[in-house]
């Protein structure tokens, strides 16, 4: 494969003491190194913590049918992305370039290590959140090869972008790269979309579940005992559950359908978020959660649909869309809502295309230099709106109400009208979709006039309100009449469902306050909760376990 000349740096100029490096080499070994060699392959998982100590190596990604240079590391720079610290599989290849000598910590033993050291944990993790960022702003890892109209493309890119896997989408329709890639491959347009692997596998059409697999991420297992605590869902809520739950000793698993982060991952910037003054993405709020949960040994698995739950005397079931059940002496459900679907003609035409229900990076990406429509009155409407200005050509935010005060923080209001790339029509609703195989405009209709106009929009961002994700409960415990849990009929446990030993928690729960810092509460309380639950059935003669 030929290699790109040039580098696009991933990381500082960073090198780390003498001091420290004695200390690590307490912990692993040196060896010499050959130009040419290969350290490590991109796909491989389980790799160990490098150090280079003489010579150079360097760390190379793939860019349609060639390699580039991501970074070259010189004596005392360390390798490595938050992979090693997960588990899941690495996305570059690691080759030296000039010989010399390397010390090598084992993953594990450098995981261990890191609690011990606050300061050095500190500094890896940093530098492994950076490089995850750059990767997946260079496109680097997986690439994902298809056409814009199909909607298991637009699955698999969604997939990726939910779980911050770094990847590069190629459109058969628009990047002259895809074509040339399928000819070198062998590959028939009809057959894609397909997903090329760090380490060159293809897989065509995986499900999700297969995707998950070849990258690493967790899978559901069954012990031979109860979980202490099953958490459905890893938003918010859930994470802070798992972290507290096994940072306490609490066995603790936790389930998502997609990916962490729940509807607050979607979001490009929190920024009143208690601790961040600058603000912070959701997506990066919720990968330190998931790295802080992991650390205490919680165990995450996406994607995992839970489907149904079924009381039994002293545990709860809760059964996956794939046919496997999980056990928990407890659950927490944390499942969130979902923003609501646009009552308009034609929507599930282009819902798999060009209408999108997060503004990440990678949205922000493909709408780049087009013409984007937000419809929304929120917070979430409203930063993801302010976002997209820095990428697309024109943008645009549709509001229902007539005054944006109505639901809007005052902070992004006033960033908002200041900001001379947006345009804000208040009291308008979206009427119809139009395009034929994409979205091409809207109409849209003054409520106050009844007045029409007809928008440029290449793409449609929708943010109009929240409704509960608890379709799956059926009727296993109570909701409110707009089908949120209902939590507190028990004055032992504010947060415990009609079902004994069931939670909620976060946005799901009724009568919750939807902010990420009330969610994060929510699911810190759960945990006390579940202790003085456990505590209870525990007890000889304990009437918890009469129910």
């Amino acid at each position: 494969m030929p290699e790109q000349q040039g580098s696009d740096r991933w990381d500082t100029d960073l090198r780390l003491s003498e001091p420290l490096i004695r200390r690590l080499e307490q912990y692993g070994r040196r060896r010499p190194t050959t130009a040419g060699e290969v350290l490590y392959r991109g796909g491989e998982r389980g790799y160990d913590f490098l150090v280079v100590l003489s010579g150079t190596i360097a760390a190379l990604g793939r860019d349609g049918t060639a390699q580039r240079v991501i970074d070259v590391y010189g004596p005392r720079q360390f390798l490595g992305d938050l992979s090693l610290l997960t588990g899941q599989a690495l996305y570059v290849s690691v080759v030296v370039r000039e010989p010399g000598e390397v010390l090598i910590v084992p993953a594990a033993t450098l995981r261990r290590y890191l609690a011990c050291d606050q300061a050095f944990g500190d500094l890896v993790l940093a530098t492994y959140l950076t490089r995850r960022a750059v990767l997946i702003g260079l496109g680097a890892g997986l690439q994902i090869v298809g056409s814009a109209y199909s909607p298991d493309a637009r699955r698999l890119r969604d997939f990726a972008t939910r779980n911050q896997i770094p990847h590069t989408w190629l459109d058969l329709e628009r990047d002259d790269r895809a074509e040339a890639l399928l000819r070198q491959l062998d590959i028939p347009p009809d057959q894609t979309p397909i997903v090329i692997g760090a380490g060159d596998q293809i897989f065509r059409n995986p499900s999700n579940s297969e995707l998950a697999r070849a990258i690493g991420l967790e899978v559901v297992t069954t012990p031979d005992r109860p979980y202490d605590l099953v958490v459905a869902g890893a938003g918010p809520a859930g994470l802070a559950a798992a972290v507290y739950a096994a940072s306490e000793g609490l066995s603790t698993l936790v389930l998502d359908t997609v990916a962490i982060g729940g509807q607050a991952g979607t979001t490009s910037r929190i920024e009143n978020y208690l601790g961040f003054p600058s603000g912070i993405s959701g997506a990066t709020l919720a990968e330190r959660a998931e790295l802080q949960a992991v650390k205490f040994g919680a165990r995450l698995s996406r994607p995992a649909e839970v489907v149904g739950l079924d009381h039994r005397p002293g545990h709860n079931v809760l059964k996956l869309a794939d046919g496997a059940a999980v056990t928990g002496r407890t659950v927490l459900i944390a499942t969130g809502a979902r923003y609501r679907r646009l009552a308009v003609p034609r929507l599930d035409r282009f819902e798999t295309t060009d209408i999108y229900y997060a503004a990440t990076l990678v949205e922000a990406q493909l709408c780049r230099d087009r013409s984007v429509v937000v419809v929304g009155g929120g917070n979430s409407a409203g930063q993801a709106a302010q976002f997209l200005t820095r990428f697309a050509r024109v943008v645009r935010l549709v509001v229902r109400a007539d005054d944006l005060a109505e639901s809007m923080s005052r902070y992004l209001i006033d960033q908002l009208e200041r900001n001379p790339g947006l345009e804000i029509l208040p009291h308008t609703e979206v009427a119809e979709l139009i395009g034929e195989c994409n979205l091409t405009a809207i109409t849209v209709r003054d409520n106050r006039s009844g007045d029409s106009r007809t928008l440029d929009a290449e793409a449609l961002f929708v943010f109009v309100g929240a409704e509960p994700a608890t379709e799956w409960l059926g009727d296993a415990v109570a909701l409110d009449d707009h089908g949120f849990v209902l939590t507190g009929a028990n004055a032992r446990s504010p947060l415990e469902t009609s079902l004994p030993g069931v939670f909620a928690a976060g946005d799901v729960r009724s009568g919750s306050i939807k902010r990420v810092a009330a969610a994060v509460g929510d699911g810190a309380m759960a945990v006390r909760l579940v202790h003085d639950y456990l505590d209870r059935v525990d007890e000889p003669n304990s009437a918890d376990h009469l129910h």
